[in-house]
Formats: C-alpha cells, structure tokens, sequence
C-alpha cells in the first residue's frame, strides 16, 4: 500500500524500517544480559473496550486472555471476548472491584497468568500496582514502577520536564495539602487557577477557578472526585492558560533506552476537560512548533527511561508558545493508529467516542440497550466496548459504548465519513452523544478553522440537537404496551374490533373530475354562494367524515381509515356540495384519544381530496374549543385553518348569542373562507304550545345573521327534533324572507324521521341537506344518503348520480365495535323529542357513562338530562352547551339526586366546573337568561360574567407562546402546533409527551391501534412512502420483580424487545384507600377520574365550600370542595393521580 502511494510515502517506509532496526540491532547487542520469559497468557486487569481491544491483539498473537470482572460486570462484553473470566472484588462497590490489588494480583497467580496489562483508568496510572506485578513475578506491560510513579505525580513529572528543557506551566512543586496553599498559589500568580489530580487524568478531579468565591467549593469538588477515580485525592495547582490548543504527543520507549514519537493529535474539542474529538495529524500547526513538540516528548521520555507506548500532553497558547501539562504512562483511547508527518500527503485520522448521556437518573439504574446497529464501510474502524442489543449500560463505569475512528485524504473528508457513520448508527435504549457529535463535524469552525479548548463552550449551537425519530422502537414499546396493558384509548364497553379490514374500491387513474371548489376558488365566497343558489336539484353535504362517526363511534375513526377511502370520494363524489370533515369535537378528540395531529388529517386529507370543498365547525367565540379565546386567538385559527385547505366555515353558539357568533363570522370572512352561519335548533315551531324558541325568534336571529354578512344560512339541528311539519314552516319561512341566500340544513336521524324532514326542508326551499352514507347513517347520525338520492331521483330535486360506497364503511364500523352505539342502541329512539339529547353528544354521553360506572344507568342519566335542561333554564343544547347539561345529569345520578334536591342543596353541592362556569357567564347569555334562584345559589360570592365572555380577554401572544413550545419541545414546531397549544395547552401537552414516547402510532392500523397485534402474527407499518416495517410478534414475557413483562419482537428481520408495565400488577402491589363515609372530614372521590390540581397542602386551614382539588373525567372537570372547616392534616393524591369513585383524597380535622 505504501508503494502504491509515491514517493513521499515510499520515504516514510523507509524511516519506519530504519527505526525498526534500530530496535532490532538494541536487541541483539543487549540480549545476553535479558532473562527469556515468553508471554503466553495475558491478564488485563480492566473493563470494556480496551480490554476487548487488547485480548484482539493478544489473539492474533497466539496469547491466551483472561478477564477480570466485577459483580455488576456479569454480562458485560469483555468477559465473553476472553479465554478465560474470573470474578474479583467480591462485595466491593464496582470501582473498587477493579481498584483491589490483592485480588487482581490472586488470580493471576492462580491461573497462571504471565503479564498484566493494566489497561487505561483504574489501575494504570498506580505504581504500586506495578510494583506488586514485579513483587509476584507477574510482568506489568507498561513503565517500571519507578517511572510509573514519577509520571503518575504530576508535581514530580514537571520537575523532570523543567531538568529537561521542557517549558511548563507555572504551578506548584508539590501536591497542596489544604485550601490555603491554593489561596497562596493564586495571590502570586493571580486567577484563573486549575486544580488538577495529582494521581489521574482523563479530566477527573480538575476545576478552574476564577475567583476567590469559588476557590473553596471547587477545591472541595476537585479532591472528592479524584478521591473517586483514582483512590487518592491529592492535587496540585497550576495556572490556567485561556483558550489553549491541547496537542499530545504520541511516543514509544524500548528497555535499551529506544524512544521514538509517532506524531501528534491535537486534542482541543472538550467538555469539562473531557475529550470528544480528536484529529491527527493536527490541523494548521506550524512545522517547527510539530519539531519542538515531538523533540521535547522524545527528550523527556528519555530523560526518565521511559519503556512502552505513552503520552506526552502539552497546551499550546495563542502566541504558539507550548507548555508541558503531564504525561500519560499508559495506553489510551486513542493509542490506535500510527499517524504520519502532516507534510506527507496520507489520510488525516480523527478518533471519538460514542457514549450515552448520561443525565441524573442514569445513576440509579441501569439501563438496557435494547438495538444496536453500528456505523460501517470504507475509512471506518470501530473499537467496541458495550455496543451489542441488551447490553446493559451501568451507570458505576465509564460510558463509552463503541469509538469510532474515521480516515481521510484530508480533514472535511475524515469529518464527511464520520458524519455518514454516526448516521447509520441506531442505538436504542440509551440517550447518545451521536447528535451532538454531528454537529461538531458540520461546523464550519471545526472543519476549516483552528480550533481550542473552550470551542464547545464558544460554539453553543452544538448543543441544538436535532432529535432522533426512533420511531420503530416507539411503535414496538406502544404495541408491546397494548399486548401487556390492553387498550390505550378508553374502551366504552368490552366488544373486539372486527379482524376484517375493508376493502377499498377501486380508483380510476388521473386526476380526479372538478368539483364545486373549483368554482370557489375562481369565483370567491360570494361567487360560491351565488352558484350554489342558482343549481338546480338538491345539493348534498356528506357527513361521514365528521359528524357521522361522531355521532355513531364517539368521534373515534382514525385518520389512517379516512385517508384509505379519500381518493374514491375524490374520483366519484365530486358533486357533492362539501364534505364535512374537521372542527368541532373531532380537533381535541385527535389529539387527545387517537394521538393524531388533527391538522395533518386536514393537510393530508386535503391532498387527496383537491376537488370537493371542505366543511368544518366552528363554534363562535369557541372556536373548537370548550372556553372562550381572546378574538385574535379565534382569527388566527381560522386564518391557518384556511391555508391548510378548509373552504367553508360552520359558524354557531350553543346559545344561539349573537355577540359570539359575530366574532366567528367576522374570523372567518377575514380568513377568506364561505361563512355559514348555523341557528342552532330547539323546541318546535310547530307546537304553539312551545313559544320559548318559536318562529319568530328564529326569523329574528336570521335577519342579523344575513345582516352580518353570511353567504350561507344553515339550520343545526342537532338533537333531531326538526319535524316534517316545523321544517316546512321554518324553511319555507326562511325562503320567503331570503329569496337569494342558500339555505343549509343539518339534523340527526335519532327519532327516525330524518329522511322525511330533510325531503320537507327542500320541497321548502332547502338548497343542501346533510347526509351520511348508508352504512353510517341512520340513528343518532344523519339521514340516509342512499334514502335521499332514491326519493329525489326524476324530480326537480333530484341529486344526481352518487356512487355507493357504503360497502367500505360497513366493514370499517366493525374495527370501531367498542365505540358503536349499537352496543346499546339498537334502533332509533322517539324520546329523543323529550330528553333532546344531540345525536353528537349521544355516544359520547353512553361513552361517558360507562367510564363513570353508570352503564347500567344509563336510561337514568337520559331522563337525568331532562331534569337538567329544565335545572339550567331549558337551553339550546349543542356544543358545549349540551356538554354542560350531560356533565349535570351524570353528576346527578353518580350523586342519587333528583331535581328537587339539586334545587334544595344548590348551595353545599360540588357542581361540575362545566356547570359553574356556564353559570358565571363563560359561555355567553342564554335566551331568556339564567335560571334563578338556582344561578345565585351555586356561585355565592363567585364573579359574573357580563356581556360577551371574550371581549375582555387580552390578546394573546402568540410569539410568546412558540417560543415557550419551542423551549419545551425542540425547535420543530410548527404554526399549527401553535394553534393546538392555544386551543387546549394540556391535551397539546399530553399529545405531545404521547408521540415523543410511542411515536407514529397513526401508522398503524385500527385493529393494531387498538388491539394490538397476536402472538405468532406477522404485519407491515408504512412510516412513510418507501420505508416499512416488517414486524412479527413473538412473545410475552413473565412479570419481573419491577412490575415490567419483556415483549419480544421480529423487527425487518431482527430480534427487538421491549420493556413494559404491567399496570394491573403494579395496582395489585399498592392500593389506594377509600374514604369512610361516616368520618366527616375524610373526602373521597366523587366519580372516577384524574386529578387535575391540588389546591391545598398539609397543615393549611380551609373552609367549608373551599375548593380542595380539580378531578377530570371524560372531557368533565369537577371541583371537590370541602364540606366542613378545619385543617389539612393529609394529602393522599398528587397531580395526574387516577381514582376510582370514593376514593381518599384528603382527610381534615376540624
């Protein structure tokens, strides 16, 4: 190889065969004086990698290893990779175990071991080690003790580098015994100071100091942690050189007094005196400091006799002036590789570690590597310590994992391969240096400039770590998670997702036939709207995106199963008016129950779709959310709903308050979205009976929502009360009074009249209806689409053709089975027009129920709701207002009490925080105002809201808030991030903690979502276009003594497995106690839940009414007040505590 390269490397052979025979001549002149002894069995009294690395070199010697370990190192790598493994430091903490020299020096002699290698760290640096070695007739590979113990005191070793020419650093002549000799050290010389272990190196038990503040608490530090390392605390003091160049100087000693360099590293990219990286040879240094620097190493090895490969250490100071630091009589890390001359054109070498990072809790546990795949290929060479899948990584050691050394023409080149390496690493289980260290080689800095020892501290861009996807394993960790745990999403009632996935029918090739958003985004909104109004037939807006599955499956369909029927509605649908599929309770639904990003649904829905407009709800002043929003929050969220493909806007207030919807509107318009607004229906226009909600108020709350500035007016009939006959009488009405707006109506089939009251609202004068398909429709969903297009097919109404694709979502419904409605539903229900429950709030409601234990009442908790209605004043009930009356009628009947009795004791009951707020004013004025004096007993000396809830809220900061997302989760965030965070902060915050650990799981599909996968069972995960995972599920594990089972997995064709509690175990190994009913001042739980806050600590006194704590069940949060005054004497839950019903909360003595 090195004739191949020319001339100047054909010259560096030759001084390497000259010096050879050098050694060779020193040998044959001095042989009749050597005792011969050969070495066929070598010890290495150490750990990891350079045990490993020197049993290697052993082996291809024909020399028989042995392994010391200690007893936490029983799996460790380097026991395996010898011939022989013997135990040592039997009861001591794991350091000591490598630092007990009678062990060490027992079982050589026992087993008959010829020499020692000491390794690097532990013992290497400890003549009496060296001279128990010699003692024992064992041979210590390394310097003799003498000139192990004047290189090993650093104090000594200046001495002999000053009787050798060689410049130091001032510092002192003798290890310091006490803080004031460093006192008296620093007023001669002035700070900075280093302190520096006497006995070590490696950067332990080193601390500069900068003033006399810190000169005690770093003394303190400096010996305790070289006491750790090295088992002798000593140190000595030497001023500190700013901004240095670390170059060490590679050399080798033969015992006939032979001492060659082999060229420098340069040594400067370090943390806490820690080396990182390491480059050789070192770039821009002038030739003739490289002269000075390997003639004085050389000189100073000489000047003590020195025999095997070592170090000399110098600082090299800006103005190119070197200083001797000390000299490492040992083999070390990087000892791997002969570097040639900088001047002859050879491959420049650069050496680093891979280590974890090890934070804080690292230090009471081990952790296991679960994957390893290293870095490979041409210019890479590895040196592997701990680096194989579960490998236990102890937090007693050094964490060096695997090293990895790189070579090139030139540095960028070396830097270029070392990046492509690190890359290809995936190392699982543990946090790794692997980011951080690719920054270090893209800076411009590193790679093209000089570099020196505060380059890290100067350069704090290298600590932006870019956060590794790992996505694999977190899927691995969320199945194995599902296979131990069950479902991770809240299961209603115990029905199996059906094993069958739908078919998904077949899509014609092209783009996909224009629609009606082609006429939108030529011709606007008002363009829109015209065109709408002058077609001629019934126009249709498909639910089953949205409302349908909200309606029937608890808003729970994935993104996964919409996405895979998208392009056929795309391909065939392309008439429809729109398609209704984001806002409302789907937008925290996403996030928090299906983990998904509701706007990426939207993103990649939008993809697929390019041709039918999209529909969303917006609820006013709420926006998609339960609370108001500053109004700059709300136009900002439609402004970014906007740019991510939604066309129309679904405008209403649960109250029908015109101040609230006006600022929706007004968000909307200003987004360049179609407004629609939505009068939200109750009661029956056509009972005269019923004049509360009666035509006239309807037509009236029409007239200023057309005034506003509306392109279309819808009707929301949410609980499907709209009869045949009122929707004749109401549209017609309508019609009559806006001849040129679209008319919209959307009702729900829960009675069973649906289809003949939509036919009614368009013989009325109705332009779009909404629909469901016929495998989604029906019940508490919408009518019938297949019912509609058959009854409008050959007259002016008719709808034109629409393909069936009902098929696709019957089998679909079947993966939601625990969800379904039909569970307990079987059939539409005529008291729908007594109890008035939405059909979106239906499911939702038996969702609800059946998490609170009330299941089995739930006919109680519809009549309940009634009761509830009529409690707060009888309310239009949508979104949240109708949340606000489910909430009261659970806690009604969790609590066993009647109207009367709620009425009675208004003013002692811990209402739902729903409840007080609506009655505070939070979500605006009800028609006809609050219910008295119920509203006053509730909230006491509680504040009123007066006027619209909103309007006195500060804007909100946005830049602000990015920011502290990007604090908190990395810089990735992104605008939409921004408007989830503003919405719903600690669902965002959970969603977010969610996919940071279980990672993609909207790649999965519902059954594995939701069931997980069976043993035995082999499937694919698309991650994205191009990359799939090919994953089988092996096995699971026995329980351990922590509470986990180990999942075992076949990842693309390699073992994986992952660690999971088994949380029915660990609530068997503790339980929560209950609260007695008859000790007054023990408060239990009143429902199942978790607890969002607690307001109260031990020893604080309380009120009777005082709020105690915040409980959150399903969406419902309820505050626990305290029901006598006295003192906190114990606090039984914390924050994210899960309860069950009557369980302690607290106890108060009065």
């Amino acid at each position: 190889m090195l004739l191949r390269l020319g001339g100047s490397r054909g010259k560096m052979g030759i001084l390497l065969i000259r010096r050879v025979g050098l050694f060779c001549r020193s040998a044959h002149l001095s042989s009749q004086n050597l005792e011969y002894r050969p070495i066929k069995k070598v010890m290495v009294a150490n750990r990891g990698e350079i045990a490993i690395r020197v049993f290697r070199a052993c082996t291809e010697l024909g020399i028989r290893t042995v392994a010391v370990y200690s007893e936490q190192d029983t799996g460790q790598m380097h026991r395996q990779k010898a011939d022989e493994a013997y135990l040592i430091g039997r009861g001591l903490s794991p350091v000591a175990a490598y630092l007990h020299i009678p062990d060490i020096i027992k079982v050589a002699k026992e087993n008959n071991v010829d020499a020692i290698h000491p390794g690097y760290g532990f013992l290497s640096e400890r003549a009496d080690f060296a001279q128990a070695c010699a003692d024992a007739r064992v041979r210590f590979i390394g310097p003799s003790p003498e000139v192990v113990r004047k290189m090993g005191d650093k104090v000594e070793a200046r001495a002999l580098a000053i009787k050798a020419g060689v410049p130091v650093v001032p510092g002192t002549d003798a290890p310091i015994s006490s803080l004031k000799e460093a006192e008296e050290f620093a007023k001669t010389y002035s700070f900075p100071i280093i302190f520096k272990a006497a006995y070590g190196g490696g950067g332990r038990g080193m601390r500069v100091v900068r003033d006399y503040e810190e000169l005690e608490e770093n003394y303190q530090r400096a010996y305790s942690e070289a006491l750790a390392a090295f088992g002798n605390g000593s140190l000595f003091v030497e001023k500190f050189i700013e901004k240095p160049r670390h170059i060490e100087v590679q050399i080798l000693g033969d015992k006939y007094g032979n001492v060659i360099h082999l060229y420098e590293r340069d040594c400067s990219i370090q943390r806490r005196h820690q080396k990182v990286v390491e480059i050789a040879p070192a770039a821009q240094l002038d030739p003739h400091l490289r002269d000075r620097l390997t003639s004085d190493s050389v000189n100073l090895a000489k000047q003590v006799g020195y025999e095997n490969a070592g170090t000399v250490e110098f600082l090299v100071d800006k103005h190119g002036k070197h200083y001797f630091i000390e000299v490492n009589s040992r083999l070390q890390v990087e000892h791997t590789h002969i570097v040639k001359p900088k001047t002859f054109p050879v491959p420049c070498v650069s050496a680093l570690s891979i280590s974890p990072d090890l934070n804080l809790h690292l230090y009471f546990c081990p952790i296991i590597q679960q994957v390893f795949r290293s870095g490979e290929g041409m210019g890479i060479r590895l040196d592997s310590a701990s680096a194989f899948q579960g490998a236990i990584i102890s937090p007693h050691y050094d964490s060096l994992l695997v090293k990895v050394i790189a070579s090139g023409k030139d540095l960028p080149t070396a830097a270029t391969k070392m990046h492509r390496a690190l890359t290809e690493f995936r190392v699982r289980g543990v946090k790794t240096n692997i980011p951080f260290l690719q920054n270090v080689l893209s800076n411009s800095q590193f790679l093209y400039a000089t570099v020196d020892t505060q380059f890290i501290d100067e350069n704090q861009e290298l600590f932006n770590l870019k956060p590794t996807q790992n996505r694999a394993q977190k899927l691995l960790h969320y199945l194995g998670h599902i296979m131990v745990n069950g479902p991770m999403t809240p299961i209603p009632v115990k029905a199996k997702s059906s094993s069958v996935d739908p078919v998904v029918p077949s899509v014609s090739l092209g783009e996909p036939p224009m629609g009606f958003r082609e006429v939108l985004l030529k011709e606007g909104p008002e363009g829109f709207a015209r065109a709408i109004r002058q077609h001629q037939g019934l126009l249709l807006m498909d639910t089953t995106f949205r409302d349908a599955h909200q309606s029937l499956l608890a808003t729970r369909v994935r993104t996964h199963d919409l996405k895979k029927i998208a392009p056929f509605v795309s391909h065939n649908f392309n008439n429809l008016f729109s398609l209704e599929n984001w806002g409302g309770a789907t937008f925290d639904v996403a996030m928090r129950f299906l983990w998904e990003c509701p706007w990426k649904r939207l993103q990649e829905l939008r993809a697929l779709i390019p041709n039918v407009p999209f529909q969303m709800l917006l609820r006013g002043a709420n926006a998609v959310g339960y609370t108001n929003y500053p109004d700059n929050a709300v136009f900002k969220f439609c402004e970014v709903a906007k740019e991510n493909g939604m066309d129309i806007f679904r405008v209403f207030d649960s109250l029908n308050y015109i101040p609230n919807m006006l600022l929706g509107i007004e968000a909307a318009g200003a987004a360049g979205g179609v407004v629609e607004a939505a009068i939200s229906y109750t009661g029956d226009v056509s009972d005269p009976m019923r004049q509360k909600y009666s035509l006239e108020y309807y037509l009236k709350l029409a007239n200023e929502l057309v005034k506003a500035g509306t392109h279309i007016l819808a009707i929301k009939d949410m609980a499907g009360l709209l009869k045949p006959e009122a929707s004749r009488l109401l549209i017609g009405a309508l019609r009559d009074r806006f001849p040129d707006v679209p008319i919209h109506v959307h009702t729900h089939d829960t009675a069973g009249a649906g289809v003949a009251a939509m036919l009614a609202c368009a013989q009325a004068g109705a332009d779009i209806v909404d629909v469901a398909v016929d495998s989604m429709a029906g019940m508490t969903s919408q009518p019938s689409m297949g019912a509609i297009v058959a009854c409008t097919k050959g007259t002016k109404l008719d709808t034109g053709e629409v393909f069936d694709y009902s098929e696709y979502w019957e089998v679909a419904r079947g993966l939601y089975a625990p969800f379904d409605c039909t569970a307990t539903m079987k059939s539409g229900n005529a008291d729908v027009y007594e109890n008035e429950i939405p059909g979106g709030q239906y499911t939702n409601l038996h969702f609800q129920a059946h998490s609170m234990g009330l299941g089995n009442k739930f006919k109680e908790v519809k009549k309940a709701y009634a009761e509830a209605n009529k409690l707060l004043g009888d309310l239009i009930k949508v979104t949240p207002s109708s949340k606000i009356v489910g909430d009261l009628a659970q806690f009604m009947v969790q609590n066993s009490l009647s109207r009367a009795e709620v009425e009675e004791r208004a003013d002692e009951l811990s209402f739902p925080l729903s409840v007080v707020e609506f009655l505070q004013g939070h979500i605006g004025i009800p028609h006809g105002g609050f219910p008295e004096p119920f509203r006053s007993k509730v909230l006491k000396s509680l504040p009123r809201i007066e006027g619209r809830p909103g309007a006195s809220l500060p804007p909100m900061d946005f830049e602000t808030l990015e920011s502290d997302l990007q604090m908190t989760h990395g810089d990735e965030i992104t605008p939409e991030d921004v408007m989830s965070a503003a919405m719903y902060p600690k669902v965002f915050q959970e969603f977010k903690e969610f996919t940071s650990k279980f990672g993609p799981v909207d790649c999965l599909n519902t059954r594995l979502f939701l069931d997980g996968p069976k043993i035995a069972e082999e499937f694919q995960v698309e991650l994205e276009r191009g990359k799939t995972l090919h994953i089988k599920a092996l096995a699971l594990g026995d329980l351990n003594k922590s509470g986990q089972r180990e999942v075992f997995f076949e990842l693309n064709g390699q073992l994986r497995s992952v660690l999971v509690k088994d949380t029915a175990a660990m609530k068997e190994m503790h339980f929560h106690p209950k609260a007695l009913k008859d000790v007054r001042g023990q408060v239990g739980a009143p429902m199942p839940g978790k607890v969002v806050e607690v307001k109260v600590k031990p020893g604080q006194k309380v009120e009777k009414g005082q709020p105690l704590c915040v409980l959150s069940a399903m969406k419902m949060e309820t505050v626990v007040n305290s029901p006598i005054s006295g003192i906190i004497s114990k606090v039984h839950v914390n924050a994210d505590s899960s309860l069950e019903g009557d369980d302690l909360i607290l106890e108060i003595t009065e």
